[in-house]
């Protein structure tokens, strides 16, 4: 796997769960400005919650700064003490692909390959450039969702997905980023995006941060608005047996929540839902049972060296290990990338 570099910024789109916000935070007296009031309006009103909302802060400030040898840590202890319970889906194969998903990958692969031959040949959604197709057989995702449970079981050490998903696993720790996630990027899914997302890094991915999330009556329920640190998102729904819990889409991130009105869509199992990564979104609560998705995060390095999408700053970077965040020291030079620690 490729060296990369992190975005130092650690401050900036913090989430706070039980009030539903991001926040950014350079010190107490900037963030007494900026959201004292604000928080107060959401229920924070005395001075105790108000100090256990600066240690929450302080808590995921830290864990960001950590967040790189903490990883290495997990996946150097994984390799050694964890047993798969299924090798095999460790290892992309063609045959884990629906293929009516195997058919648009075709299509965008031939040299008559437009935009509006593949409108024709993939599901659009009532949201803006949204799109919904097959991507694994039930097969498969049965046997993958059992090797997840297998690993939540296990003693071996585990990471929070990111800054808003309590429940899940980062696939690279678990060793799926070489011989699945990638194959799977540059292979089956960057055909899609360069023709669809060619205006804003599909035609350019050059990494990733893949991760499955699961939603279970006592524990994550659902998702708050947000957007991802991502050019595109793939969102794939393994299973296994729940109701209600469908996504909803708004407006690009610049807009103002005001002035936007979001669109519900529902996401079955098998089934990718394709998107920008900073296309507002979020997930409703299920009612009953488990759900596990599957969230591939692709990044543009070309895209993100000029602007990091999560802070809106050019960024400033370290090195750091595997596809970290997917900046690139060099604009013209993608075999050396870096990252943001930002989620």
């Amino acid at each position: 796997m490729r060296d990369v570099n992190r975005h130092i910024t650690v401050s900036d789109n913090i989430f706070l769960e039980e009030y539903k916000l991001h926040v950014r935070f350079v010190s107490e007296n900037q963030f007494r400005k900026d959201y004292q009031n604000i928080l107060r309006s959401l229920g924070c009103v005395s001075e105790s919650q108000f100090r256990d909302v600066l240690g929450k802060i302080h808590a995921e400030i830290e864990r960001r700064q950590h967040y790189a040898l903490k990883s290495a840590e997990r996946a150097a202890t994984i390799k050694e003490i964890y047993t798969p319970l299924h090798q095999h889906v460790y290892y992309l194969q063609e045959s884990f692909l629906d293929p009516e998903f195997l058919q648009l990958v075709k299509y965008c692969t031939s040299t008559d390959a437009t935009m509006e031959g593949l409108m024709n040949l993939i599901q659009t959604e009532a949201v803006p450039r949204v799109f919904r197709f097959p991507v694994f057989r039930k097969e498969f995702c049965k046997d993958f969702i059992e090797e997840l449970e297998h690993f939540e079981q296990s003693d071996a050490p585990k990471g929070r997905p990111n800054t808003m998903n309590n429940y899940g696993i980062l696939l690279n720790e678990l060793g799926f980023d070489e011989s699945f996630i990638t194959p799977l990027r540059e292979v089956y899914l960057h055909p899609l995006t360069a023709l669809l997302y060619s205006d804003c890094g599909g035609s350019c991915l050059d990494s990733h941060k893949a991760f499955v999330v699961k939603y279970a009556m006592r524990e994550d329920l659902d998702l708050s608005y947000h957007y991802d640190n991502a050019e595109v998102t793939l969102n794939v729904s393994l299973g296994k047996d729940f109701t209600e819990g469908n996504l909803f889409f708004g407006d690009m991130r610049q807009v103002p929540l005001s002035e936007t009105e979001c669109v519900e869509v529902k996401h079955h199992v098998t089934e990718g839902l394709l998107h920008r990564g900073q296309h507002m979104h979020g997930a409703l609560p299920i009612s009953s049972g488990t759900r596990w998705n599957l969230i591939i995060w692709m990044r543009a390095s070309r895209e993100r060296n000029k602007l990091c999408p999560m802070c809106g700053k050019r960024p400033t970077l370290v090195e750091s290990d595997g596809f970290s965040d997917g900046f690139t020291m060099d604009p013209d030079d993608t075999s050396s990338t870096l990252s943001c620690s930002l989620t």
